[in-house]
């Protein structure tokens, strides 16, 4: 008799001890979503006064932004939201790159080389110090042959919407080979890359470790679409979010990184080279609105 009661109460005992568990499980994680929340709720500020024309004030709440990130550390001492904040750096700093080129000259096709060149040196430090496996930033030669002739197509169609929704201009004068090549080249090994990188190889895989993915994928959707503010358009920021999901989605399915690097630089390859010169509405070079 006594040691069923004993068992009794082990029993009880460890279902409290579960159930705390799960409390403190609980309050953890939104502790992590308020924290993750507040930069991005800062960085969504940012960009919608980006497109109602305050770029004054957008800079400087970037700035705030890149500064109260990098001083996080010293008061969070979790780690999974101080490696989210890390993360989170990069997109002030993108933004603030880009602001920053007409300043120093006209805009061009080379622009973008600085531009994305540019943070190919912080994207390797926080991908070396936050450990990522090549799986996780999805640098795998798994299907290659499939996913790049699947590419092309898809990004021709995701390309077409979005020269209807923005009637972009061309960024090279004439379709040689020469230039197209010199504008495939960009856009795949530049702009592709690093945005690819920055949103769904380091920022989707560090958000879904931590929320999960379907947080991940409202995350990274949203932030993708409103840093195409500088369009200043209300559905060119609709048009890349679903752009920037439907990306997210497939790099969650296939965890390869070339496929998506691919389809987004050939996405503006024809967005910015093919298209404007085969249909109405080429005015010459123009800059990508990101």
């Amino acid at each position: 008799m006594q040691k069923s009661i004993n068992s009794h109460n082990s029993l009880k005992i460890w279902k409290i001890a579960e159930a705390e568990e799960e409390t403190q499980k609980s309050l953890e994680l939104k502790r992590r979503r308020f924290l993750t929340a507040i930069p991005i709720l800062c960085i969504a500020l940012a960009e919608i006064l980006m497109f109602l024309g305050k770029v004054g004030i957008a800079i400087w709440i970037h700035i705030g932004i890149m500064v109260a990130l990098s001083l996080s550390n010293v008061f969070i001492k979790d780690s999974e939201v101080q490696k989210i904040h890390q993360v989170l750096i990069l997109l002030p700093l993108l933004r603030l790159i880009n602001l920053s080129m007409p300043v120093f000259f006209e805009t061009t096709l080379y622009t973008f080389i600085v531009i994305y060149g540019s943070l190919t040196i912080p994207i390797a430090f926080i991908i070396i110090h936050q450990r990522y496996s090549l799986e996780q930033i999805g640098i795998s030669m798994k299907n290659i042959k499939t996913y790049m002739v699947l590419s092309i197509p898809l990004s021709l169609v995701l390309g077409f919407g979005e020269y209807l929704t923005i009637r972009a201009g061309y960024l090279i004068p004439d379709l040689t080979f020469e230039n197209l090549l010199k504008l495939t080249f960009i856009m795949v090994f530049f702009v592709g890359l690093v945005e690819e990188l920055t949103f769904r190889s380091i920022l989707q895989t560090r958000l879904e470790q931590t929320l999960g993915i379907r947080e991940s994928l409202l995350i990274t959707t949203l932030l993708f679409g409103l840093m195409h503010s500088g369009y200043g358009t209300f559905y060119e920021i609709l048009y890349t979010g679903f752009v920037g999901f439907f990306i997210g989605l497939a790099f969650y399915k296939t965890k390869s990184l070339p496929f998506i690097v691919v389809m987004h630089g050939f996405i503006n390859v024809f967005l910015f080279g093919i298209l404007p010169h085969y249909m109405t509405g080429g005015v010459g070079f123009c800059g990508i609105g990101f």
